[in-house]
């Protein structure tokens, strides 16, 4: 299955993604200056979030697109539910 996202859904994705790339390169750069270790942790958590966001927005989308399928072996697909499943639980 292709993920076909809208323009408005694409790009809600990337930011978060960009988000959690700038995010990650303060965490680097906090680490190598050798910052608090609360500091990090908390900055680590952000990253985390952020890109759990954008996860989920993609799953979103991908499930919108199975259940709205006119193709009755897409919706109805239990190995196509499987798939979806496991990516979602991927990111939980």
């Amino acid at each position: 299955m292709q993920l076909d996202m809208s323009a408005e859904e694409l790009k809600s994705a990337l930011n978060r993604l960009r988000r959690a790339q700038g995010q990650l390169a303060g965490v680097i750069k906090m680490m190598e200056e050798g910052r608090d270790c609360e500091d990090v942790v908390t900055q680590l958590s952000a990253v985390s979030k952020a890109l759990d966001r954008a996860g989920f927005s993609i799953i979103a989308t991908g499930l919108q697109q199975c259940m709205t399928s006119e193709d009755p072996l897409v919706r109805d697909s239990a190995q196509m539910r499987a798939r979806l499943e496991k990516l979602f639980l991927s990111l939980a």
